[in-house]
């Protein structure tokens, strides 16, 4: 059947084994990544057994990179740069040079040329996006001071990343037109002004006029009121710019990508673009990350143990050690460090589609991208015993020495509330902020439980009592003394997540009144099946409110013609009269 239908079997071998082992890595506390890639491990030709279409699966890839930069334009925040531009900036620039220069030094010693060299070590340079702030995330640490450097740090690799993905190809060009060795100067600074130019040219259209009209082509459709066509504009706009940046001005798919949703991030839908295009843009990232499993050759770990082992060294000690060092130079604490060295001391989605490149252009032999796929991998794994190991060292140390900075104090657990007989909201979005209203007028004691950092800076600032945290996460709810609650108000749109959230809740307090919100009749039931609670969906509501309002003017309306000091009382009994 898969001769017949090359593509369907190929998406279906990918996401499956992507999603068993994926599943598999996560139930183990580790990235799914691993996951990912290891599914294409077995599906690659290195591999016994079933070996996807070679030719369709980087197709689906390069509509994954796509969707994946399209992702990073939309969240790129130029405030969250700006607030640690005097760290983040020259940090990530310096311990690029300095892992890009370790790279290159391997690669000389394997007998690589300087283009190679420097293509293996810029790839082992940059950390992966997902596995970074899922390692913040699950510590809490978004909002902390090291948290924003490391994500600044992040967001100057990533533009760093970008201008690569933009020269490269055009180094590579040169070289197969001149056939021969390393260019010259004057040929290599000519390639780099044509490519700049283009590149220019392409982001002052994107700034210019991109900036006002993809924005107002979004808020047209939003107007027209069909969530399809919102999706398929979203989804359209991405591609279609990405093209035209190839096509048009010969820039990579990847820069028009990035571009397409820098300019949509500004827009006040920015929100519902990024929620809308994430079911497709997850898939086509596992494709992605599938394919790249699929070029992995796991025979190297056995034939080139040494190269393996160097390229991890230069991953997990060489950047961490380079990162720890600047950080500490700036003035930062030990714990800014620390966890500044954990989280880059791992390689991802960057360097994969630098690596790609580099061999597909004839810069970088394709061992290098082997070593790389097998550092990425080992990294990736090793990372999380990282965090725990600092977690650890810090717990031991840390009471025998108070640390000298306040971003050095140890991360800990979320405050237990001293409330009692209260009402908890889950979620702080335009529900929640009416049902909180109304308990402050009714004067009942709440709290709230959010995880996002803007809605949580808006209760500090009114003074409401917060819980941060995904409300999921068990020790969330008990800080928020469900025990000795009274009632629950859940507005997670999550279904899955919400249903763990009630569950909980009503295994800690069986008493406790809950009610959820639910977008559509199947959501509703799936939290009607987690026990006793209140379902509200939103089309009753809506449904139940217009009516209501509805019965309620017209009541209005005629208790007001039979008044007898209405205008239209009056002037029947003049006409009586």
């Amino acid at each position: 059947m898969h001769h017949d239908l090359p593509l369907v079997t190929t998406i279906v071998a990918g996401l499956g084994l992507a999603f068993v082992l994926g599943a598999i890595a996560q139930r183990l506390k580790i990235s799914p990544l691993v996951g990912y890639l290891l599914a294409g491990v077995a599906i690659g030709p290195a591999t016994p057994g079933y070996v996807a279409d070679q030719k369709l699966v980087p197709q689906l890839a390069e509509l994954g990179v796509i969707l994946l930069m399209f992702g990073v334009g939309l969240h790129f925040s130029v405030k969250d740069l700006m607030s640690v531009r005097r760290i983040s900036l020259p940090g990530a620039v310096a311990q690029m040079g300095l892992a890009t220069l370790l790279g290159l030094g391997m690669a000389l010693t394997l007998g690589w040329t300087i283009t190679a060299g420097l293509v293996f070590g810029l790839a082992l340079s940059v950390a992966s996006t997902v596995v970074l702030l899922r390692a913040l995330q699950e510590r809490r640490l978004i909002e902390t001071e090291r948290g924003r450097i490391a994500v600044g740090w992040l967001i100057v690799e990533d533009l760093a990343m970008v201008l690569a993905l933009v020269l490269v190809p055009a180094f590579g060009a040169l070289m197969t037109a001149e056939g021969r060795g390393a260019p010259s100067l004057p040929e290599i600074a000519a390639t780099v002004a044509i490519t700049l130019g283009k590149v220019v040219v392409f982001v002052a259209v994107m700034l210019l006029i991109g900036r006002r009209v993809v924005p107002w082509v979004l808020h047209q459709v939003a107007h027209m009121g069909s969530r399809e066509l919102f999706r398929l504009c979203v989804l359209a706009l991405a591609l279609g710019v990405a093209f035209a940046a190839s096509e048009i001005f010969g820039a990579s798919f990847a820069l028009g990508a990035f571009f397409a949703g820098l300019v949509l991030s500004e827009s006040t839908l920015s929100h519902r673009a990024a929620e809308e295009s994430l079911p497709l843009r997850d898939a086509f990232a596992v494709l992605f990350f599938v394919s790249v499993g699929m070029l992995f050759d796991p025979a190297i770990l056995i034939e080139d143990p040494l190269p393996v082992a160097a390229t991890l060294v230069i991953i997990v000690l060489g950047k961490s050690l380079a990162a720890y060092g600047i950080v500490r130079a700036f003035g930062h604490g030990r714990g800014t460090a620390l966890t500044i060295s954990a989280s880059l001391a791992q390689i991802g989605e960057f360097s994969f589609i630098l690596a790609a490149l580099g061999v597909s252009q004839g810069l970088m032999p394709a061992e290098g991208q082997d070593f790389i796929l097998a550092g990425a991998i080992l990294s990736i794994l090793i990372n999380p015993l990282l965090f725990r190991a600092i977690d650890i060292w810090r717990a031991r140390t840390e009471p025998m020495l108070p640390p000298a900075r306040p971003e050095d104090a140890p991360d800990l657990p979320p405050v237990p509330t001293t409330l009692a007989d209260h009402a908890v909201v889950v979620g702080y979005g335009q529900v929640g902020r009416r049902i909180c209203a109304e308990l402050e007028a009714r004067d009942l004691p709440f709290l709230v439980i959010e995880d996002l950092p803007g809605r949580t800076a808006d209760l500090a600032k009114r003074g409401i009592e917060c819980v941060q945290g995904n409300a999921a996460a068990p020790d969330i709810l008990k800080a928020a003394n469900l025990a000795g609650a009274r009632m629950m108000f859940v507005m997670i749109s999550r279904s899955f997540e919400a249903g763990q959230v009630v569950g909980q809740a009503l295994a800690a307090n069986p008493g406790l009144i809950v009610v959820a919100r639910a977008e559509d009749d199947d959501q509703a039931a799936y939290l009607a099946a987690q026990g006793h609670l209140e379902v509200v969906t939103d089309p009753e509501e809506i449904a139940r409110s217009m009516i209501l309002r509805a019965f309620s003017r017209r009541l209005a309306d005629e208790a007001g013609a039979a008044s007898p000091l209405s205008p239209g009382a009056a002037a029947s009994g003049a006409g009586a009269a």
